[in-house]
């Protein structure tokens, strides 16, 4: 049997990906149902609940362009997924780092390619802020990807050269 087939590969582990997104459209639809666009609900000190719409990339990059940026983004999404997917085929069946990174990526990725796909936008609805400072608001799925970007970074610069030095 080969090493990289999807009984031995980290594939097994894409069903944490699929948490990711069941999780991120279901806290989407609660946000969306109760809501009121532009609205704050205040949650605690410094976190409000604040629905809003997300047409561009990262704190609204390329949000005015006129539409072809939903594609361009979506696109980008479905081809960094497909790479990601390739990435835990090669990688062993077992839980590391940089498989919970990869699965957490790859749930934020999907999760917000859903949104471009149904609706043209992404949706959010974190709002932290300190004083009048308002960080860009933001969802679950942005917060899957920021933690696996990390633990990808953790793997690959910390963890993985360890381990080599212990072998």
């Amino acid at each position: 049997m080969s090493e990289n087939n999807l009984s031995s590969s980290a594939l097994k582990t894409v069903w944490f990906a699929v948490v990711v997104i069941v999780l991120d459209q279901m806290t989407k639809y609660i946000a969306v149902s109760n809501l009121t666009f532009g609205e704050p609900v205040a949650v605690m000190p410094n976190l409000n609940w604040t629905l809003a719409y997300n047409y561009g990339a990262a704190f609204s990059f390329l949000a005015d362009m006129g539409g072809w940026q939903r594609w361009f983004f979506a696109g980008l999404a479905l081809v960094v997924s497909a790479i990601l997917m390739f990435w835990l085929s090669k990688l062993p069946n077992k839980i590391t780092a940089e498989v919970w990174g990869i699965n957490l990526v790859l749930g934020g990725a999907v999760g917000n390619v859903i949104d471009r796909f149904i609706a043209g936008r992404v949706t959010d609805f974190v709002d932290f802020y300190i004083g009048s400072w308002h960080y860009a608001t933001f969802n679950v799925a942005d917060i899957a990807i920021t933690i696996g970007a990390g633990l990808l970074i953790l793997s690959e610069f910390i963890l993985k050269p360890r381990e080599k030095k212990l072998a």
